[in-house]
């Protein structure tokens, strides 16, 4: 089965209005800038979108933002984009905010085909509103379902023509949970390499769970907020 195929536009074929898409990446680390731009050059509109943040004004998932091509947010930190603050506040877009770490669990659920989990994040607060609890060792537990996505979208430093996959450092994040729930995993990665070139004890997703792969270009990589202090003297 050939997985590789030209380019973005190629990658994304089949997004259509109304799915629902996984889109790896923390903040601006690690996430799929080839796709994401495919997706925005599209025109599809009406999408889920399940990612862990909502990127920045002009940048990242921002820029589905800003093209109202997104009907609703999954997602678990939202505070770096001023326009996703502007379509919530005037009802424009639909959110779930989720705590982190059980957004993470879900989608891990998802890919592993873990239908549904309890855990005691959010208990007591907003997110518990209209969700199953239960006791366990005398603290209260949510039920939280498995989340999948009709597309997802990830990003890695290498792949082989299979689709193995290895992520760099902390840009592995949501891209590995979330290249195993997508019906359809696109993997845009910063090299692509022969199958059997990867050393299979470095590989973090095998080819089993990717569809369609290709070499990613042009990559800004940009920082959310640079931080520096003064040198001293």
């Amino acid at each position: 089965m050939n997985k590789v195929v030209k380019n973005a536009a190629e990658a994304i074929a089949g997004v259509k209005d109304g799915m629902t898409l996984m889109v790896g990446g923390f903040g601006l680390c690690g996430i799929p800038e080839n796709a994401i731009k495919a997706l925005s050059e599209s025109g599809v509109k009406g999408l889920t979108c399940i990612s862990n943040n909502a990127g920045v004004d002009n940048f990242g998932l921002g820029i589905l933002l800003q093209n109202k091509q997104i009907h609703k947010m999954i997602s678990s930190y939202v505070g770096e984009n001023s326009e996703f603050e502007r379509q919530l506040l005037t009802g424009e877009l639909e959110v779930e905010l989720i705590p982190q770490g059980t957004l993470a669990e879900r989608c891990r659920a998802g890919g592993a085909g873990i239908p549904a989990f309890f855990v005691p994040a959010g208990a007591g607060t907003e997110v518990a509103e209209g969700k199953e609890i239960r006791m366990f060792d005398g603290k209260p537990h949510l039920l939280e379902t498995a989340l999948e996505a009709d597309f997802a979208f990830v990003k890695a430093w290498k792949g082989d023509t299979m689709g193995n996959l290895i992520f760099k450092q902390t840009a592995n994040n949501f891209n590995q949970s979330m290249a195993m729930a997508g019906k359809i995993t696109v993997a845009e990665v910063e090299e692509l390499v022969p199958a059997g070139t990867l050393d299979p004890n470095q590989i973090h997703i095998p080819g089993i769970f990717v569809q369609r792969i290709f070499q990613g270009v042009d990559y800004e990589k940009r920082i959310e907020r640079v931080t520096v202090r003064e040198r001293e003297d």
